[in-house]
């Protein structure tokens, strides 16, 4: 009995400084992890951004946010394929999030790649209905194309949103011109002088819908 007792309790001692290691493992992994990104924020405010880089890249892959800031990285780098690559393994780690999605924008801008730019915006609206700023974009983006019904959806969605905002107003109130909307244009439009009451482009379209 004695002989059992004693197994048993070896056993207990056995598993609890195994979880014990473990544990001390985790957390050097944490500790590990926050030095590293400590270096990389202060060779980031230096403006080394190569060293910021190699400081992340002993890290695991696997980790999102490793992958959303060597995303950021990368674009202030100016090596804006990388960006890419990184925000999008970060945005499939996370596909309910927008963060990932809002930071794919920069590289894609820089390299004026506006097709997978329009399918970002449309990801993060799908996610985020109610981004003000992006259902804008999204109605820019429509408006310079002259597929003015488009952009009427988005632009109404951000100027609910936001009624009193000079450039929502402004674009939308020219989207709605040419559509013929002239009576909503021109309220738009005297919102705006009430924002700006010199703003030339305003000015324009009320004497444009007066002919």
């Amino acid at each position: 009995m004695q002989t059992l007792i004693k197994i048993f309790l070896f056993g207990i001692i056995t598993t609890t400084l195994v979880a014990q290691n473990n544990l001390q493992i985790a957390r050097g992994d944490e500790r590990a992890k926050q030095i590293a990104f400590q270096q990389s924020y202060e060779a980031e405010a230096e403006g080394e951004f190569s060293k910021a880089i190699t400081a992340l890249t002993a890290l695991s892959e696997d980790i999102y946010e490793v992958n959303l800031r060597l995303g950021w990285l990368y674009y202030l780098d100016k090596n804006y394929t990388q960006s890419v690559v990184f925000y999008s393994k970060s945005a499939e780690q996370m596909p309910n999030a927008v963060e990932p999605l809002m930071g794919l924008i920069n590289p894609l801008v820089a390299e004026e790649k506006w097709i997978p730019l329009e399918a970002v915006y449309l990801k993060i609206v799908a996610i985020d209905p109610n981004n003000s700023k992006i259902n804008y974009r999204l109605g820019l983006i429509y408006y310079y194309r002259k597929d003015y019904i488009q952009a009427e959806a988005y632009f109404t969605k951000a100027q609910n949103l936001y009624p009193f905002d000079y450039d929502i107003c402004l674009m939308g109130a020219w989207n709605k011109y040419y559509l013929g909307k002239f009576h909503e244009a021109k309220t738009l439009f005297n919102r705006v002088l009430l924002i700006n009451p010199e703003d030339s482009l305003a000015l324009e379209g009320l004497a444009l819908i007066r002919r």
